[in-house]
């Protein structure tokens, strides 16, 4: 039986999208060659992020999925900073990034509330 003491550990997923902006020649060439690696539809929320770029490479995502206490904000600042220093570590410029954080337990309350509501 668990510890009712315990905090619950929450999943949320965090998704940070920006445009490039100012790319380098070699930033430029890198994305180029490493677009297949990067398509959308190879995307998954991890705990290491998932980066996927458009093929015209001028829209971005990162995608994590941050596991912890906290609530919808915390995940969302945490999922900033990961999202930043990834852009910084690896030279790509960026602008306009925004941040969309899911709650994963909350589908989960919603979908119960939901059927509670039709029985």
């Amino acid at each position: 039986m668990a510890d009712p003491s315990e905090t619950p550990t929450t999943v949320h997923r965090v998704t940070v999208r920006g445009r490039f902006a100012d790319l380098t020649e070699q930033a430029q060439r890198y994305l180029t060659g490493a677009r297949a690696e990067h398509d959308i539809f190879l995307s998954a929320y991890t705990a290491e992020g998932t980066f996927t770029y458009d093929q015209a490479i001028r829209f971005f995502n990162l995608r994590y999925e941050i596991r912890g206490a906290g609530g919808d904000d915390e995940a969302g600042v945490q999922g900033l900073e990961e999202a930043e220093q990834f852009l910084r570590t690896m030279g790509f410029g960026y602008t306009g990034l925004t941040v969309n954080v899911v709650d994963t337990g909350a589908i989960w309350d919603d979908a119960a509330a939901r059927a509670a509501r039709r029985a």
